[in-house]
């Protein structure tokens, strides 16, 4: 199986929709990749509060449109990244909750999911704030794997990613927009949720710096083992990789460390 991360430069500069229809073509230009993932929140930038509300869109907004006929063209399975989501049906534009919520799209064009963000970062500040938590897990089945999905801060929390697992889940796609000054967490973190999990992690964060905040960049694909197959550099990059969806089944039968889990433990009285 082919996957193409697209490492996208989120630049004050060119408008939101200029990038849109330029991320687009770089879908397009993937065609004979199986799976193409996008960052978080690429449209304003994951740093951009100000902006999240200003250029919020509903679910069939103008990302989802551009994203659908992109991933249609290509003939790829797409997780389009994240966008600040308006809830429908829910009052008007300035009171109606936003999620950061990400997209994901057949070969066909159909939109098969989308993921609402549980954990939203901030310490009551920021998305924290600005942002309506997500709710549910969501997996998507593929032909050859099972996708978990997660986006940024969800990586510092283990217990999300049981819960794909205990759904089904094979691989695990993490879109981000995670800073540089703490990159040693990134690439620390996605390799530990791979080994924990004996799964594959395809974690694809921005490049560049929007409000502010110089960006990681460095996406990522682990093995279930814990090695890193490919890492991007700190630009914008496309980082394509094959690898091997049985390896995940083959990984734990030959160490079935997840048979060892001891669930529902009493935590004692203090």
């Amino acid at each position: 199986m082919r996957a193409s991360l697209l490492q996208i430069d989120v630049n004050e500069d060119e408008s939101v929709a200029s990038r849109r229809l330029r991320v687009a073509d770089l879908v397009r230009d993937q065609a004979g990749t199986d799976l193409v993932v996008l960052p978080e929140l690429w449209t304003t930038g994951a740093f951009a509060y100000e902006e999240f509300r200003e250029q919020a869109e509903p679910l069939d907004g103008p990302t989802h449109e551009a994203m659908s006929k992109a991933a249609s063209d290509a003939g790829v399975w797409l997780h389009a990244g994240s966008i600040p989501e308006l809830a429908a049906g829910t009052g008007s534009a300035a009171e109606a909750p936003l999620y950061n919520t990400s997209l994901i799209y057949s070969p066909a064009g159909e939109r098969v999911a989308a993921y609402r963000k549980i954990h939203r970062f901030g310490f009551d500040q920021g998305e924290a704030v600005l942002m309506s938590a997500g709710a549910d897990l969501v997996t998507v089945p593929l032909p050859e794997t099972v996708l978990g999905l997660a986006t940024c801060y969800d990586l510092r929390f283990p217990e999300l990613f049981r819960g794909l697992i205990d759904a089904g889940a094979q691989t695990l796609v993490l879109s981000a927009g995670w800073p540089e000054r703490r990159r040693a967490h990134w690439t620390l973190l996605a390799r530990a949720r791979a080994v924990e999990n004996q799964a594959y992690v395809l974690a694809c964060g921005t490049a560049g710096t929007h409000a502010g905040v110089p960006q990681a960049g460095h996406s990522i694909v682990v093995d279930p083992w814990g090695e890193v197959l490919a890492e991007a550099g700190p630009g914008e990059e496309i980082l394509t990789v094959d690898f091997d969806p049985a390896k995940v089944a083959e990984t734990r039968e030959q160490f079935p460390a997840l048979k060892d889990r001891l669930l529902g433990l009493a935590i004692p009285p203090r």
